[in-house]
């Protein structure tokens, strides 16, 4: 791979109404204030509001340069022909709807269609995105279509974005991509993926460390909310207060132990965490540069082994 990943970067679902709409200028104002801080990495896809975190990012980053732009490849956006709002969590107008498509003319028609919603000539990193349920067309369509374009240098970058860390472990074992970004599956409440860091370090596959606070979860000193989009259950919730206190008596927040604590693993690159306003971006910005002591992870490891 022939770039160098920043240790942070920007998730843009939440800019495009993931659960709450966000407005135009909400949506340019957290973009504006992730470059203010220094975030240069910045993920994208089609399905992130039916295309809207594309073209609202695409504006946002307009005219500027020395960043990275990753987005994704899988679904294909067409037209819907009815009224209504998106039924996959994102509350924006359902005017086109998302088709499947891991096929290499899938493959190519998407990452121009992207291009074109994000105003740019190219993009740095393709991901294939979510194909849990076409693991076999993705490997033998979708990954060569991409492999032929970072050859070309069309790409610098390929690799697979899931929120499972099973299959991202076939194409990293059964092809050459460079990164996974597995989502909400090496964090302090769940390190169910560590196999597959495991592997991506003995590859030499980078990882991009997503859903860092398992859907907000760890979003908070004081834990609630929801685990992986559903309502946190007793046990997990009592688990993240128990993680909360640990934090608190070493001088440090449950969210800034999230986003540093998958920076440890030696395949993690970097964490790329989502926001929908600038605040957070304030907020988690100033909890990057808080330096964590070294005792407070092993404090966190008894913890997490001891099972509610």
């Amino acid at each position: 791979m022939t770039i160098e990943l920043p240790r942070f970067g920007l998730g843009t679902a939440p800019i495009a109404g993931l659960f709450q709409a966000v407005t135009d200028e909400q949506a340019r104002a957290t973009v504006d204030a992730a470059w203010d801080s220094g975030v240069r990495l910045f993920d994208t896809a089609p399905h992130y509001g039916l295309g809207l975190a594309e073209r609202r990012l695409g504006a946002a980053l307009a005219g500027r340069s020395g960043y990275l732009l990753s987005t994704k490849v899988g679904r294909l956006l067409v037209p819907s022909g009815r009224d209504g709002r998106d039924d996959e969590g994102f509350d924006v107008p359902a005017d086109v709807e998302r088709r499947w498509d891991f096929s290499r003319d899938g493959v190519l028609r998407s990452l121009e269609e992207s291009l074109t919603r994000l105003g740019v000539p190219s993009v740095d990193i393709v991901l294939i995105h979510d194909p849990d349920e076409h693991i076999e067309q993705a490997l033998t369509e979708a990954y060569p279509a991409l492999a032929e374009l970072r050859a070309q240098g069309v790409v610098k970058a390929i690799g697979v974005g899931m929120n499972q860390w099973r299959a991202p472990l076939r194409f990293v074992q059964e092809t050459d991509i460079d990164l996974v970004m597995p989502a909400g599956r090496y964090t302090l409440l769940d390190r169910s993926g560590l196999p597959l860091l495991d592997a991506c370090a003995e590859r030499g596959v980078r990882v991009l460390a997503a859903g860092v606070f398992n859907s907000g979860l760890l979003a908070t000193p004081a834990p609630s909310g929801t685990f992986d989009y559903l309502p946190a259950p007793a046990a997990l919730l009592d688990r993240a207060r128990r993680l909360a206190t640990i934090c608190e008596s070493y001088g440090v927040t449950l969210p800034q132990a999230a986003m540093a604590f998958p920076l440890r693993h030696p395949a993690v690159a970097s964490v790329v965490v989502g926001a929908r306003a600038p605040e957070e971006i304030t907020a988690n910005t100033a909890l990057w540069r808080q330096p964590i002591p070294e005792a407070l992870w092993p404090a966190l490891e008894q913890a997490q082994q001891q099972k509610a």
